[in-house]
């Protein structure tokens, strides 16, 4: 692969980076809702679950009890999303060096060049 991939390759991993953070971040907005929907749920007996339509009248274990399975899945994507973000993360950082260590080898070899015919 030459600079010029490895360099679109590097835009693509920056491009997959800002998606996953914007899961991320939505991921987390999620996890705060539902931590404050539990502990609203927490002060009181009896709630309302909107289903569709309508609001049904439910008590909060019930309620709690859904919101705490929704909460543990979001944890599992959230984990799943960190995951993700760090793989190509390091896989971009890699990929970072190695562009870099070729540019510097060009200027060097360029120089070297610049060099030889300078001096003839």
């Amino acid at each position: 692969m030459d600079n010029d991939e490895k360099i679109k390759t590097l835009q693509n991993y920056e491009y997959k980076l800002q998606q996953i953070l914007t899961q991320k971040q939505q991921m987390q907005g999620n996890l705060m809702e539902l931590n404050n929907a539990i502990s609203e749920l927490e002060k009181n007996n009896e709630a309302y679950e909107i289903v569709g339509p309508i609001m049904i009248k439910k008590s909060s274990s019930e309620i709690t009890k859904g919101l705490t399975e929704k909460k543990s899945l979001v944890d599992i994507k959230l984990k799943s999303i960190d995951k993700q973000e760090k793989m190509i993360q390091e896989k971009a950082q890699e990929l970072q060096h190695e562009v870099l260590n070729e540019m510097q080898k060009t200027n060097a070899n360029k120089k070297g060049r610049d060099n030889v015919q300078t001096s003839k």
